[in-house]
């Protein structure tokens, strides 16, 4: 498996020494429904696509998505549609190896589980595999119920997606928020319902009408993780580049916590003054020649 090679920490840049803490499990977070009585304190999760961030991201969240975004956060695609099981599995094995506490959930590109329960089940079960991971991500509501119950009933735990689903943007015709109409709400609901009830262990409910929102994480036994939804589910996720500011355009939904792209680029431009000054390297960055 791609995650038991070992990593010279003499050389490496990313360093993951295992910290003395226990991963969460999936059981631990379906318990954390923060909603019902006696429930836990809200879900924190973040993308992760690379060690470096992963390691960084982990002490902090519950869960980390390896999310098909990476398609257009890593490789500047114009959709998440084009992204392949193999990136998947590429970035899903990294973030594994630099988290030690988070679960790791990785998603399933389109066109990985669509066709059939079983086709699902083949492309995660190769995910699973090839990265160490605890769970997938899956797009869709009651049509996917089935193929939710099949996996998992073979061992495979699934993450629901509702509302705004990226992967259908062709159908959607858009990124605009979902459920304006009372049909389309109720078809919200059904959907998170019908995922939930075939034994998803918690549901991305992205880009609703809050309403619609507090209503999904009122009525189903599952944690609901929001994204442009409401403060009331029972957890939160972001791209993790979008709330610390690497991106100039971000949804309406996200809050930058930081300005990175800025300092980047400032830290960026006092190098080049630097090097076209002859100020770097100095005599701290450089081997003189022994007497």
């Amino acid at each position: 498996m791609s995650t038991t090679y070992t990593i010279d920490t003499a050389t490496s840049r990313a360093n993951p020494t295992p910290a003395p803490r226990k991963r969460l499990t999936v059981p631990a977070i379906r318990r954390r429904k923060s909603s019902r009585e006696g429930g836990g304190e809200p879900l924190a999760m973040l993308t992760a696509y690379t060690v470096r961030t992963a390691q960084l991201l982990d002490p902090h969240c519950d869960m980390l998505l390896v999310g098909d975004s990476l398609g257009q956060v890593i490789y500047g695609l114009p959709s998440t549609v084009p992204v392949t099981l193999q990136m998947m599995a590429a970035h899903g094995a990294a973030v594994v190896r630099g988290s030690y506490h988070a679960v790791v959930v990785i998603d399933m590109p389109f066109g990985s589980y669509e066709a059939s329960p079983q086709q699902a089940f083949e492309s995660a079960a190769f995910l699973l595999k090839e990265t160490g991971a605890a769970a997938v991500k899956l797009e869709g509501g009651e049509a996917m119920a089935p193929t939710v119950r099949f996996l998992s009933e073979r061992g495979i735990p699934v993450m629901g997606h509702v509302g705004l689903t990226p992967q259908a943007v062709n159908v959607l015709g858009g990124y605009g928020a979902r459920g304006k109409s009372e049909a389309e709400a109720a078809k919200i609901v059904a959907d998170a319902t019908a995922v939930a009830e075939a034994g998803a262990f918690a549901v991305v409910i992205e880009g609703v009408m809050e309403p619609i929102a507090i209503r999904i994480t009122q009525a189903i036994a599952c944690p609901t993780i929001g994204i442009g939804a409401s403060a009331q589910c029972d957890g939160q996720v972001l791209v993790a580049e979008d709330m610390l500011g690497l991106f100039e355009r971000t949804a309406r939904f996200v809050k930058r916590y930081d300005d990175m792209a800025g300092r980047i680029s400032a830290a960026v431009e006092a190098y080049a003054g630097e090097v076209r000054a002859r100020v770097f390297p100095g005599p701290e960055q450089i081997y003189p020649a022994k007497d």
